[in-house]
Order: C-alpha cells, then structure tokens, then sequence
C-alpha cells in the first residue's frame, strides 16, 4: 500500500471547507523586510484591516510585522466555508506588493510568499491563540508590552474589551503552542 503524500511544508494544504475562526500566519518570500518602517508597516497594517473588513472577515487580534503578518478572525457568517480567505489575502498581497514594488522600482519582485491557516475549534486553544497575538510583537522583542506595539491588536483590545476579558486572555498559556514563527522581524518600526 502507497505512504500517504506528506504536504510540501512550503506549500502547505489550506483546508478552508469549513467557516469558523482562523489563526493565519503569511510571510514575505525569503522573509525579506519589505515593510520595515512606520509608512511601509501602516500600509500592511491598513491593507489588512481593509482588506479583512471588505471580505466580510472579522478580525479578533493581528500583529504585523515587517516580513510576515498573524492574525485570528471569523469567516463570514453568510457563508458555509472559509474559502473566501484565499481570495481576500490575493488581493492584499497583489496590492501590498504592488505598492512596495513601486515604491522601490523593482516591478517584477516576488514580495509575499504563502500563508498557513489553522482553524480554531476548541475555546482553549483559541483564548490561548489570541493572547499569542496580541503578545507577538513582545516575543520578537520589539516592545516591552504590547500595547506599545502600534501594528498590533494588543492597545485596540485593550480599550474596547472589558478588565476582566483582557485579564483572562493575557492569562493564556502561549509557551506550549506549536506555531511556525521563526521571523525575525525588523527592529525599527
């Protein structure tokens, strides 16, 4: 009997038949710093949030970054799958590396190279999802808190859920999640 086909770890396989919370990760091709600086990161930064809100997604935390991007967000609630988010993260790659690419006269650059998708389904693994979000900027070691991180979620979270929410998803365990995350982020933002 044939092994199974492993998914190319590059490519990975987007299994995207069912609506629900996602926690997505995408990141520059070779993880250059395409966005490194405050103009370059608030473009990515309103990009997605533009991007997110005119495909019908609704975003719970984002963290970005200048060489790769998390964020965790509903699918739309008028559709029976999440297939809209390939779509929806086209257009802000073909966007976003169209500017950039402008912007730094290099028109047939590859700027974005793929994303990674986990569907969210157990409420643990969810909170614990979120914290490590909005805490994102803190693990690369941008900020001392998150917060202070202005292309993240953390200050928005902050101000808009109550005392006691922000205290239970800060309390959230991130050390034993498994995610991909070996960015090295640029310093300056």
């Amino acid at each position: 009997m044939p092994e199974p086909k492993t998914p190319w770890p590059h490519a990975p396989t987007h299994q995207l038949a069912t609506s629900g919370t996602y926690f997505v990760t995408a990141s520059t091709y070779l993880k250059a710093h395409h966005f490194r600086g405050d103009d370059r990161l608030r473009v990515l930064h309103c990009g997605l949030l533009t991007v997110a809100r005119d495909h019908g997604w609704e975003l719970e935390a984002w963290a970005v970054f200048s060489n790769h991007y998390h964020f965790i967000a509903h699918s739309p609630p008028d559709k029976p799958t999440a297939k809209g988010l390939g779509p929806m993260l086209k257009t802000l790659h073909v966007k976003t590396s169209g500017w950039i690419n402008r912007l730094d006269r290099t028109p047939a650059r590859q700027v974005w190279f793929n994303f990674r998708e986990t569907r969210l389904s157990y409420p643990r693994s969810y909170f614990a999802r979120l914290n490590y979000t909005h805490q994102n900027p803190v693990k690369h070691g941008l900020v001392q808190v998150a917060n202070q991180y202005p292309w993240c979620s953390a200050a928005w979270f902050e101000r808009t859920a109550s005392p006691a929410q922000v205290k239970i998803i800060y309390r959230f365990k991130t050390d034993k999640l498994e995610l991909p995350d070996d960015f090295d982020p640029a310093p300056e933002w």
